[in-house]
Order: structure tokens, then sequence, then C-alpha cells
């Protein structure tokens, strides 16, 4: 898309999401079987023919590098087309980003460099499926210097969102983080909100002078929900893409408006399983909008051994390349590439990331199991909570959650 700059916002902490963010950034997190939750953003953009994306870093960046190095190389220098990671840099003093505003005002020099007619600002973290070129002609239609995307959500779950008001216009009136009394309902459709996606579309020229005015209020922290859009919707010309509006080839009607923020341990899980069942929520066997990323060159999935009570088979389950199942079942659970379930394990409603191994008899139910963790033959997760909370984390809705590299007897 041409004179448009993309900036992704990839530097969060992802503190909700530990153990699995102890030894990466949030957007880094393995999701889906093959993917990181980055690509869903990414893939997009691309999709969409954006092709000048800058991917902001912070926090235990290296992961996440690595995998933009292998799965995302786009650059060319005749064709201007790139998706560079950019650490950040402390290029205006010996600081980290101090929010999300921050992180792009550190980085002005990038769009000085590229000098975009518009700078789309889009977070990393989020699964779900968008045409951008949609947005972006509804920006440019109603001439705005600012475009929010929001997502209609029931009144009962405003708290957990920045809460956008809007006219008839769909232009924006008011906003309200994590509001603590009644908010004013989407007009027409009393019983939902609008929440903010945290994806927006700038005309360059006011984001540049909102960074600039934002930077030198040392009162302000930094950030566009809570400090850049209360300051800039009253001056007018700030309005509000309704995210159910877009439409992705190939999809279904079912699907429309599906987002999912994996911000938690329970609500990553959810979105896991959201993939699996015969009708899934959400569909990655769209190959009209694909979703990217980088997978090893590995053999196919192998199922071996076929008797009465040893038969490798999995139902309702997403299974990784590389992986095998060998006499035994999966059932409802997502595993990632390279993984090993040995004869007679049973594994359902869990969430297995690469390289992990299953030994023999084991039982596996409810689980998050991140890379590289080694179940011992005749080991249970899941079936005693209590017991579970003595060396993992277990979820308000009862997950149990295994770290990177831990040994399971």
């Amino acid at each position: 898309m041409s004179n448009v700059l993309t900036m992704i916002m990839a530097g969060g902490e992802g503190s909700r999401l530990k153990p699995l963010t102890s030894v990466r950034t949030k957007p880094a997190v393995p999701f889906g079987g093959n993917y990181r939750i980055i690509d869903f953003v990414l893939s997009n953009f691309v999709n969409s023919g954006f092709l000048k994306i800058f991917v902001l870093t912070q926090f235990k960046s290296h992961s996440l590098m690595q995998h933009l190095r292998e799965g995302w190389r786009l650059s060319s220098g005749i064709l201007k087309q790139y998706i560079d990671p950019v650490p950040a840099q402390m290029r205006i003093g010996k600081k980290w980003y101090e929010g999300t505003a921050d992180a792009i005002f550190q980085n002005m020099n990038l769009i000085d460099d590229e000098d975009p007619d518009q700078v789309c600002v889009f977070g990393g973290d989020h699964i779900y499926r968008m045409d951008i070129r949609q947005m972006l002609k509804f920006h440019r239609k109603r001439r705005a210097v600012l475009t929010v995307a929001a997502i209609p959500v029931p009144v009962k779950d405003a708290l957990k969102f920045g809460i956008i008001e809007v006219d008839d216009e769909w232009r924006m009136t008011g906003f309200e983080e994590k509001p603590q009394s009644a908010p004013k309902t989407i007009p027409g459709n009393p019983d939902f909100v609008l929440a903010s996606m945290g994806n927006y579309i700038f005309e360059r020229g006011p984001l540049v002078k909102e960074l600039k005015r934002d930077a030198r209020n040392n009162k302000s922290s930094h950030d566009f929900g809570k400090d850049i859009l209360p300051r800039m919707f009253p001056e007018g010309k700030v309005f509000v893409y309704n995210f159910i509006q877009n439409d992705i080839p190939g999809a279904e009607e079912k699907e429309k408006g599906y987002w999912k923020d994996v911000g938690t341990l329970d609500t990553f899980w959810e979105a896991n399983m959201d993939l699996v069942g015969v009708d899934p929520h959400f569909n990655l066997y769209n190959n009209k909008w694909p979703v990217w990323t980088y997978i090893p060159p590995l053999p196919p999935v192998k199922f071996v051994h076929f008797s009465e009570l040893r038969t490798g088979h999995a139902i309702n389950s997403m299974i990784g390349a590389g992986s095998i199942i060998s006499g035994s079942l999966v059932e409802n659970s997502v595993l990632g590439y390279s993984v090993r379930v040995h004869s007679f394990a049973h594994v359902e409603h869990s969430v297995i990331m690469n390289n992990v191994e299953i030994g023999r008899g084991a039982k596996i139910k409810k689980a998050i199991i991140d890379k590289h963790v080694r179940i011992a033959p005749g080991a249970s997760v899941g079936f005693d909570l209590q017991a579970d909370s003595k060396k993992f984390k277990i979820t308000e809705n009862g997950i149990v959650v295994i770290p990177k590299g831990a040994k399971v007897d």
C-alpha cells in the first residue's frame, strides 16, 4: 500500500502470561501449533498489501527477532518492502519506552525518513483477521486525522476494555479506560459498547504534533489510550472503525468480528481451543487469507500402532509437523511441532508447544505446556490441582501451566 507506514507494538512484557513470558516477549509466545502471536497482525498487513513495517521491540526480544529473521524476511531495496525489527535504542535519552506513545516518539526518525501520508500503529498481541485496506478506506473517506478500530462487546464486559463513545456518524465523542460506571452504548444497539482494539491509523502531521506535545508533558503516562486519544477526540476528526464490518475473503459469516485478546493464560487457552472444533470459531484453514509463519523443515505428522488398546489417533485436534502420536490418544488439543506422545498416554483439552515429550501412560488434562518439557512415564497433570499447584501455576479456570524446559515426574 503506497505511502503508508506501519509500526507494530511488540515490546510488551506480558506479565499476566507468565510463565510463558518469563523467557520471551508476549508477541513471540507460540500459538495454534505452528505460529507465534505476532504472525496474525503481520499476516493481516502483508495480505492487505502493506509492506513497509517496523516491529518495535523491547523486553526479552531475542526469540521474537529470531522468528522475524527466519520467517519474515521481506527486505527489498528495489521495491522498498521490509519487515524490520527495531529494538529500543535510547535515541533521545538513557531510558526504555515509557508507554506506547513514547515508543513511537523515540522512533520518530523512522517516520521522518519514510515521510508517509498515514501511519498505522497496531498492537502485536491479538488473534484476529483484518483487511486493513477497508479501515484505511474508511479513514480517508472521512478525512480523519485519526481512526480507531473498535469491536462491539457486551455491556457486562466493559470493565475489561477502553470504551469508546460515538455519535451517529461514528465520530468519537468519548473515551474511558475500563469504566466503573455504566458506559454509553452503541447507537441503535443498547446491549453493546465499543471496545478499543488498540489499533490506529493516523495522519502523519497530527501524529507527530501530538507525540511532541505528549513528550513535553511530564505528567503524561505516554500511552495512546490514556493520553493521546482523550486529547485528540475533542478537537474533532477522530473516527471509529467498526471491526464487525470488516470482510475477509474466504471467511464464514460466524467469524465476523472474531478478535481475541490473549492477555491472560485463561484467554490464551480459550483462543487455542477455539481452533480445534469441527466447526471452529476461528478457522486457520482459509487459504484466501493465510496466516504466514516460519516452520522448520520437518516430516509430516505420524500416527503409529493399531490394536484394541494401543492405537495412535487424534480427535478434534491440531498436530504440528514432525510430531509422532505413538499408540496414544490426543483429544481437543493443540500440539506444536516435534511433539512425541508415547503409547497409552492421553492428552485432552491442552496446549502443547514444540519439542515436548509425553511419556508412556502419562495423562494430561487442561494444561498449557511450554517448549522442551519432559513428562515422565505414568505422570499426570490436571487431575489433582492441589498437588499440581505445589509445582506449577494454576489459573483461575483450573488450567495447569508448565514452564519451558520443566521435567514432570
